[in-house]
């Protein structure tokens, strides 16, 4: 089977590298039997890629612990489904992951490049080519996950048991979905340069590859803030961590593109800065991937030293010179047709934010490889912790969280003043009445009142946007309000897709500032029978117990939770401790609410049946996970394509008559 598995590999290598030759050649011949001949090839290697990865998992399920990676991940004790996920648990797995997801695409995208640029398929199949060959090359030489044992053990080492977990199964495979997805773009905007420039270099084909990869980075981030919370026992879901930094940067660069490409298409303007954004994102998301498997930075995310960071760093310089080298090639054809007509107009708030997302993309970078580079100037390593990040990250979000709320409330090209103030009265007096109101309630800190008060001229200004829409529908059409609203949303998919979206990440944005300025804790140590009160909960200490499963021994707190008189039920809040391989986890004991969390660790425990307990109240959590489902839905909606063939009625944008032109904004 190991055998099977590595000719897999190097068959698709050999066949990966003819296709990056072949795509080439077809770009300078323009021959199309030639572009359909890489096509074909690296069908061929997708195929083959398929047969390692059934290779693999059979391995673990299986339990063939004559393959080295098998050993390393998997263990008799250890549960099917986290056998079966131990696939991307491991360095090499992942990257297998990483070859076989960029397989698929890139016949997603030959397919879709073939029927709307033709000219482009050389280019695309030669881009996704040579990334294929890098991470096959990988995969055939110095990290295989077919590398087999002389002398195999009778049982496995295992998985890290923090991976052994509902979320951390699925969180990295959608967050390779965002980093892999992020290929497309690019390979269609370097086919584009190559090939011509184009009036639009490829971006406008890219727009909707680069919006799946961002949703998938979106939705990784999500699980994997959810794996935190539940998981590790420290009552947080975001720390800064290096390889959390690693997903994030590409995200904020791919979502400056969003709403930058969206000026390309309303007035043919930011086509240079589009292309550096692709080009950008991809290369960071070769970065960040460098950073998760290199062990250059010390993250509990991350894979052990290994020596790929070489690789990574040489693969990240070509392909940035490859990209940067187009666009400097083609940089005068990429010049804009018209220019920023005023300060006031949507396209300088679409600018606005794009300088506020790329500034906070560079101070996290900054602040991430700042100890790599204190280490590699001075000889010591000087870590930047969250403080930093809360300093400088923090203000920018402020800022892009006004703009989501000024953005749709300005005219294109020019606002006028009488426009400005019919527009932002109610939006801005929502606002004010807000954080007046939550500082007379003697809300505190005032910087918490003022982000709610930013949340609630957002949430005012997307409810307009809603409400305008439906006025009209049923000003022409007598429609219902509810079916109205849906009517509308389905008709202008992108638009209020993109509200949607918004709408999800001021959910997102309310539970973050909750969550972090009024949560509350309080460490307590009690003997059976004692309780302990924290907000409007009383916690009752009921004993230890233990039990033995897994492989692991666990201790279990077991609680009474009360709120004032209402007797909330019994809880378990758990230590395990994994005997074969010394680590343990956590198990809260979780109560959510919409109003907030109440979140108990087990912290430590005596001879004599005492526990320590560290309890916290965490206000508005659940507010986090309803805005990533909110996010979904919203760019579902965006995604789909957009009905085009009857005619539909003119909803007029803020400041636009009804008869007045207008282009769809949002996702």
């Amino acid at each position: 089977m190991a055998d099977l598995g590595r000719f897999a590999l190097l068959a698709a290598l050999a066949l990966a590298l003819y296709a990056l030759v072949a795509g080439m050649l077809a770009g300078r011949t323009r021959r199309a039997e030639i572009a359909a001949s890489a096509g074909r090839a690296l069908g061929a290697a997708a195929a083959l890629e398929g047969v390692a990865a059934a290779v693999l998992l059979v391995a673990l399920g299986t339990r063939d612990y004559t393959l080295r990676y098998v050993a390393a991940h998997v263990s008799n004790a250890q549960p099917l489904l986290y056998d079966l996920t131990a696939f991307w648990g491991g360095m090499e797995g992942s990257l297998l992951l990483w070859a076989l997801v960029l397989s698929g695409y890139t016949l997603a995208a030959l397919r879709t490049v073939r029927r709307q640029r033709p000219a482009l398929v050389p280019g695309v199949a030669a881009v996704c080519a040579g990334t294929s060959s890098f991470f096959l090359l990988l995969l055939t030489t110095v990290a295989s996950p077919f590398a087999t044992s002389p002398f195999p053990p009778s049982d496995g080492r295992g998985m890290n048991p923090l991976l052994l977990n509902p979320w951390m199964a699925i969180h990295p495979p959608t967050l390779y979905l965002g980093y892999v997805g992020l290929t497309v773009p690019f390979a269609i905007v370097c086919a584009a340069l190559a090939s011509g420039g184009h009036d639009d270099a490829g971006v406008l084909v890219a727009r909707r590859w680069l919006l799946w990869a961002w949703y998938c980075l979106s939705m990784g981030l999500w699980f994997g803030a959810k794996w935190s919370y539940v998981v590790l026992g420290w009552g947080g879901y975001w720390a800064w961590d290096p390889v959390e930094n690693a997903a994030l940067m590409p995200w904020l660069v791919a979502t400056a593109f969003i709403h930058s490409v969206m000026i390309q298409e309303r007035r043919e303007m930011l086509t240079r800065w589009n292309v550096v954004l692709v080009i950008l994102a991809f290369g960071l998301s070769i970065f960040g991937t460098f950073l998760t498997r290199s062990g250059v930075l010390s993250s509990i995310h991350s894979f052990t030293q290994s020596p790929l960071g070489a690789y990574f760093l040489t693969f990240l310089a070509l392909a940035l010179l490859v990209g940067f080298g187009l666009a400097a090639w083609r940089w005068d054809r990429l010049r804009s047709r018209h220019e920023l007509d005023a300060a006031l107009s949507r396209e300088s708030a679409f600018v606005l934010n794009n300088v506020l997302f790329l500034a906070a993309a560079f101070a996290v970078f900054l602040g991430t490889v700042f100890p790599v580079v204190s280490e590699a100037l001075g000889g010591r390593a000087i870590n930047v912790g969250p403080p930093f990040f809360d300093h400088v990250v923090v203000p920018l979000a402020l800022g892009i969280l006004l703009l989501m709320g000024v953005g749709p409330l300005l005219a294109w090209r020019r606002a006028s003043l009488d426009h400005l103030h019919r527009q932002f009265l109610a939006p801005g007096a929502a606002g004010v009445l807000a954080g007046a109101g939550l500082l007379g309630a003697g809300v505190r800190p005032a910087g918490a009142a003022l982000a709610f008060a930013l949340c609630a001229f957002v949430a005012a200004t997307i409810a307009l946007e809603f409400a305008r829409g439906v006025r009209v529908r049923r000003a022409h059409r007598g429609e219902s309000a509810v079916w109205a609203l849906g009517a509308l949303v389905l008709r202008n998919r992108r638009r209020y897709g993109g509200d949607i979206v918004h709408l999800g990440m001021l959910l997102l944005a309310c539970g973050i500032i909750g969550s972090s300025a009024f949560a509350t804790q309080r460490l307590a140590t009690l003997a059976p029978g004692q309780d302990a009160a924290i907000g409007e909960y009383r916690v009752r200490f009921d004993g230890l117990a233990q039990e033995t499963r897994g492989g692991a021994l666990s201790i279990i707190g077991r609680l009474r939770v009360f709120a004032g008189t209402r007797d909330l039920g019994a809880f378990e809040a758990r230590r395990n401790l994994f005997l074969r391989s010394q680590d343990a986890t956590t198990d809260v004991a979780l109560r959510s609410t919409p109003r907030d969390d109440l979140y108990v660790i087990l912290a430590g425990w005596t001879a004599d049946g005492r526990a320590t307990l560290r309890l916290l109240v965490n206000p508005m959590m659940m507010w986090i996970w309803a805005g990533g489902l909110v996010l979904t839905a919203g760019a579902v909606i965006a995604m789909l394509p957009e009905r085009r063939a009857a005619p539909q009625v003119a909803v007029p944008a803020p400041g636009v008559s009804a008869g007045g032109a207008w282009s769809p904004g949002g996702l």
